[in-house]
């Protein structure tokens, strides 16, 4: 059975999202506290983690770094509140793979826990994925191109991979955002483009042949 440890503090809120995860089959572990969170990591089978930025003691930025650190390939999911979202981008830099915002509908909850499953399956069937010199390590999260080192972000990272799932295939911007992002970015496809950019700029850096094309008024594709 599919283990989720969620680690959240207020306890009526917790034992809430626990029956919805509990409803759809999945067995739900809880720790209202950083410490307890990060005991349950170590002696855990896990397959997904979501962690509330506001808890007491450590920081939740400070929780998602350790996680990363113990549970390099757990799918983590962060709760963060409305005037605070940009933790939750503060999350996503420190390791984590999405965020909600607090007050959430328990189906976009759901359907992030669903989306993040999916790619932890997809993930566990083939460790490297490569197209022509591209090299990309789903345990490792390292990316090589031509035998060079390519530094990325945990969202470039995502972006890339998802590319090289489905190579050769143009891609629409609608599709990517609710693959990649999560569908909270529904039609804010301006997010895409920076991040497109990035990936060109470190994967060309010793001037190599373009592998993301856009397809004009579609999307993207990931060719040689």
């Amino acid at each position: 059975m599919t283990h989720i440890l969620l680690i959240e503090d207020e306890v009526k809120l917790a034992r809430f999202i626990e029956s919805e995860l509990n409803y759809e089959g999945y067995q739900v572990s809880i720790a209202y506290d950083g410490l307890t969170a990060l005991t349950a990591v170590r002696e855990l089978h896990l397959d997904l983690v979501i962690l509330d930025l506001m808890l007491p003691g450590l920081s939740g930025l400070e929780i998602c770094h350790r996680l990363r650190s113990i549970a390099n390939e757990v799918p983590i999911i962060l709760l963060t509140v409305k005037d605070q979202a940009s933790d939750g981008i503060a999350g996503l830099d420190a390791g984590a793979d999405d965020y909600v915002v607090k007050p959430f509908n328990i189906d976009e909850l759901l359907a992030r826990v669903r989306i993040h499953l999916r790619r932890r399956h997809q993930a566990n069937t083939v460790d490297i994925l490569e197209f022509e010199d591209l090299s990309l390590n789903r345990r490792t999260r390292q990316v090589y191109r031509c035998q060079r080192l390519v530094e990325l972000t945990t969202k470039e990272f995502d972006l890339l991979e998802y590319f090289l799932i489905h190579p050769r295939q143009v891609i629409t911007c609608d599709r990517i955002l609710e693959e990649v992002w999560g569908y909270h970015f529904m039609g804010d496809t301006n997010v895409i483009e920076p991040y497109i950019r990035y990936l060109r700029l470190k994967l060309e850096a010793n001037n190599e042949k373009c592998l993301i094309q856009t397809v004009t008024g579609v999307g993207y594709t990931l060719c040689g």
